[in-house]
């Protein structure tokens, strides 16, 4: 389970919008994200960088996973998982029954 966000959503829309619109002021991107996290009381400018890259990412800015798509990869990880412990079971069930079928009877 992850641990929830230190910082609200609405703080990192904020942030990934402050990165875009003050980087001509400065010489480099990590510069305007290193002032944005200064600004806005955030701990580490790494953490606006990686706001930035998933933004990007989720608006096809970037190549990669979008948040969307991550999420349902999760889920269907999760569904996987139950599936095959439910296969297990089954299997375990059909093994049994099999045995129990080829086992001479004793009842008259």
């Amino acid at each position: 389970m992850a641990r929830p966000s230190l910082y609200p959503p609405e703080l990192r829309e904020r942030a990934v919008r402050m990165v875009t619109e003050i980087r001509p002021n400065y010489p480099t991107e990590w510069a305007a994200m290193k002032a944005v996290a200064a600004k806005l009381g955030i701990g580490a400018a790494e953490t606006v960088r990686t706001w930035v890259r998933k933004a990007r990412v989720d608006t096809g800015e970037r190549p990669g996973t979008t948040s969307e798509e991550a999420v349902e990869i999760k889920r269907l990880r999760a569904e996987n998982a139950e599936l095959r412990r439910a296969n297990e079971i089954l299997k375990a069930a059909s093994a049994f029954f099999a045995a129990e079928l080829d086992r001479p009877s004793t009842r008259s």
